[in-house]
């Protein structure tokens, strides 16, 4: 018989196989004695990837009958801080685990738990989960003196039985009961208490801290004097993925939701660092991306975790446990859709924007319901025929005409309007292939966040040749303007221009730029910018200020409505645009008829943290983080800044500290990795955190104090 085919039928052989012994495990599933069945169900989750700080070798014991790991609860709930507990309650137990404990850890953490070199196990063991004691003890905590112990399964739990009963009652500390992890406050998230966020700072609700976009924290206990003070409260490593993370995480009710690029969600305890429950989803091969895969963050709304996966999904978890509520598809990944930005929750539904444009797909918004993930409605930011704005794109080249949507946007609850900003035409830099202004690229979209009805827009770049996507931040505000409070959406754009437009209907009022800008030569009445034409992309170059990375770019902003200043992470560079014969389409791939160099290398480029009037869009103060032209780094990280003053800032491995109102640098650490995630702040037992992403860990800081 030929190679070949013993090959296929020796492939065939193997298929069935596999095929048959799926069915058998379904079929024991379904006919196996209640025993059996949790057994397989425990397996299943590990096969899922649920089950990852449980090793295999480990697993196969711990299913055995008498285990002293019971793992029963596990095959309904995989969060072991929550299904694994401490069964031993018997007091012959408790005196055991004494002994143990006076041999084995009284010399590092004291008489009766109380601490020594080693911490104070009696709070950990009150308020933490079973599961949290019994790994530290088996597996050790890397990075720190605390090492594996050469215990049995049985000795952990009767150590942990004579803490948490005979050391905490002698304590006079409340007793963690009967082996019962202490519970833990509910997660949930009212709709309330995002809108009303100024009234209860201590939380960070949303991606920027309110609906409003301020990414400011109006607590009050971080000052300019005592910021230098700051210290480490925590560290967690989480996974390593394809770039370092670019998260914002959230902190809603002691717990910290961060999305792990590219296919998980891990949730901390705040006080702590350690993981409560992780979330992982696969996702498949060979996606068609532009710039690795990044998620920035989630969105929380009641007791549901939502977040936007790579391969464009949207995914809505119970904020408690991690389990999957449901799955909907928002968009065809080899189409090249993807999803990267923060979903927006709010009332009853969410809405997300996509990612994509290089690959030329039609960009939209969408809303979902936040029960059951059924779509309420979508938004083209690309229109179709009939639809408003069609008219300003030739032929059919709105099918592909880029303009997508992967920045999360800001909502004004009163009005009930979404602002969101969208990126730039397909195919990039070459607007003879697109002629016309090409909407709604490059623009702020105001839509009725009820219907999904545009209800205004304003376009920043008509017929964009530079891929200066307005995809930012959009700032929601009041500001003085012409001697009375005008409602406004402030803007830091790419194309180098700070916008304010009034909020209820876009109309332009002033832009002014915040870096070195060649290409516009001023604004009509309206708000339109009259382009040079020395601008346009050529065949042997056009050099323009500022460079396709430039200006600002996905990077939060925060406001101050106090000082009513605006503190922007920009870069300042030129760059050199070229235009050559278009390429034709084909699914999957890029779609870019000409080309762009990142910045002239020639020319010296400068990273800095600008402090805008939003009144006048004029720069109050600049402070440099680089100048140079070898080796520049685009990428600033979010800034945060505070009630007392303090602006937060994260550039190549350093995370920095400036005074609010003169730029000065008040402190800075270096955390040993790349610092591309936006800063949060939040308050927990009277004390004011900082937390920030940095490579694949977040650090956690807190104001020392009582």
């Amino acid at each position: 018989m030929p190679v070949m085919k013993l090959r296929r039928l020796a492939l065939a052989l193997s298929l069935g196989l596999i095929a048959l012994a799926g069915v058998a495990f379904v079929a024991a599933r379904i006919v196996a004695p209640p025993e059996l069945q949790w057994r397989l169900r425990v397996v299943e989750a590990k096969v899922r990837g649920d089950l990852r700080e449980i090793p295999l070798r480990n697993l196969i014991a711990w299913l055995a009958p008498g285990s002293p790991v019971y793992l029963a609860e596990v095959a309904e709930n995989p969060n072991l801080h929550l299904s694994i507990k401490n069964l031993l309650t018997r007091s012959e137990d408790a005196a055991q685990g004494k002994l143990l404990y006076l041999r084995q850890c009284g010399q590092c953490h004291g008489e009766g738990g109380h601490g020594n070199s080693g911490p104070n196990l009696l709070g950990p063991v009150s308020n933490k989960s079973d599961w949290s004691f019994f790994s530290t003890a088996k597996w050790g905590r890397p990075g720190t003196s605390m090492q594996a112990q050469p215990l049995s399964e049985s000795q952990i739990w009767q150590i942990h039985a004579y803490l948490r009963n005979d050391a905490l009652a002698a304590s006079g500390q409340r007793n963690a009961g009967g082996g019962k992890a202490a519970a833990r406050p509910v997660v949930e998230v009212e709709m309330r208490r995002i809108v009303e966020t100024d009234r209860t700072p201590g939380q960070w609700l949303t991606y920027a801290g309110n609906y409003a976009g301020h990414r400011h924290s109006l607590l009050p206990q971080l000052t300019q004097s005592n910021v230098r003070n700051l210290r480490l409260a925590w560290v967690a490593q989480l996974r390593q993925v394809d770039r370092e993370l670019q998260v914002s995480p959230i902190v809603a009710d002691g717990a910290m939701f961060v999305s792990e690029s590219s296919d998980g969600v891990v949730a901390l305890d705040a006080r702590t660092g350690e993981v409560i429950w992780t979330y992982r989803r696969p996702v498949p091969d060979g996606l068609t991306l532009c710039c690795g895969m990044p998620n920035r963050g989630v969105a929380v709304l009641g007791r549901t975790v939502f977040v936007a996966t790579i391969d464009s999904f949207l995914v809505a978890l119970d904020a408690n446990t991690g389990k999957q509520r449901w799955i909907v598809k928002v968009a065809d990944y080899r189409d090249g859709y993807t999803m990267t930005g923060a979903p927006l929750a709010l009332g009853d539904r969410v809405v997300v924007g996509v990612a994509g444009g290089e690959f030329g797909v039609r960009g939209f918004l969408a809303a979902f319901d936040a029960a059951e993930g059924r779509l309420l409605w979508k938004f083209h930011t690309v229109p179709g025929p009939g639809e408003a704005g069609h008219d300003t794109w030739a032929g059919d080249a709105w099918k592909t005409g880029g303009a997508p949507t992967w920045t999360v946007g800001a909502y004004d609850a009163q009005e009930d309007v979404v602002f969101w900003g969208t990126g730039n035409p397909s195919p990039a830099y070459q607007a003879s292939a697109r002629p016309g202004d090409n909407l709604f690229t490059n623009s702020v979209v105001a839509i009725e966040a009820k219907t999904g009805r545009l209800r205004w827009y304003y376009q920043f770049t008509p017929a964009d040749e530079h891929d200066w996507d307005s995809n930012q931040q959009p700032i929601l505000a009041d500001i003085d303007w012409l001697g009375r409070k005008r409602s406004v959406v402030l803007w830091a754009n790419r194309n180098a221009f700070f916008y304010a437009l009034d909020r209820r209907t876009g109309e332009f009022l002033f832009a002014k730029p915040f870096v070195k800008q060649t290409w516009n030569l001023g604004f009509d009445a309206k708000g339109r910018p009259r382009v040079a034409g020395s601008a346009r992309p050529s065949a042997s170059g056009a050099l323009v200020w500022p460079a396709v990375m430039a200006a600002t770019n996905w990077w939060p902003p925060s406001y101050d409505e106090s000082r009513q200043l605006v503190f922007v992470p920009c870069s300042d560079a030129a760059g050199i645009y070229f235009q050559s014969e278009q390429v034709n389409r084909k699914r999957g791939e890029r779609f870019e008829g000409s080309a762009a160099s990142f910045y002239a290398h020639n020319l010296p480029a400068t990273a800095y943290v600008k402090a805008i009037d939003a009144r006048t869009g004029n720069v109050r103060w600049q402070t440099v983080l680089e100048s140079g032209s070898e080796n520049f780094v685009w990428t600033v990280g979010g800034v945060l800044s505070t009630r007392g003053g303090v602006v937060f800032a994260g550039y190549r491995d350093f995370f920095r500290a400036f005074d609010a109102d003169t730029g000065k640098e008040l402190w800075k650490v270096n955390l040993g990795a790349r610092v591309r995630g936006s800063p949060i702040s939040f308050l927990l037992d009277g004390r004011q955190y900082i937390a920030v992403a940095a490579g694949y860990s977040m650090f956690v800081f807190l104001v020392p104090g009582p």
